[in-house]
């Protein structure tokens, strides 16, 4: 079992900056693979990065790569999003999931492979 809550969603003007925030709980297990998704209205959840907890390694959408970053603090709890150059469209519903790295290394950076999720935190960009 793990836990994850977000926190730092906001609203923000194109090209400023927000950062997200997941605390992560429970079970190291089913939490040393982290990511981070976005749903706007109307469209489907779509995956924004993903980190494994054990060797740092990143994975980004292509859509927001070189502009945003995962990371995670040194203590493993908790994991960041930092988001930059921010454009209307990166506009959603911002969630944080876990789950065992064996699944996402066997399914990639898909919703299915995440079984424990946030409740999501707004992000709006205006133009």
């Amino acid at each position: 079992q793990a836990q994850v809550v977000e926190s730092g969603g906001g609203s923000v003007q194109a090209g400023g900056s927000l950062r997200l925030s997941c605390a992560a709980s429970g079970n190291t297990f089913s939490r040393n693979c982290m990511g981070w998704f976005r749903q706007a209205p109307g469209k489907e959840r779509e995956a924004v990065a993903r980190l494994y907890r054990d060797t740092g390694s990143t994975d980004y959408a292509d859509s927001v790569k070189g502009r945003f970053t995962i990371s995670q603090d040194n203590a493993k709890i908790t994991v960041y999003l930092q988001m930059n150059s921010l454009k209307p469209d990166d506009s959603a519903l911002y969630y944080c999931a876990a789950a065992p790295k064996q699944a996402c290394v066997a399914r990639g950076m898909v919703a299915a492979a995440f079984k424990y999720w946030g409740q999501g935190t707004q992000v709006t960009v205006s133009s």
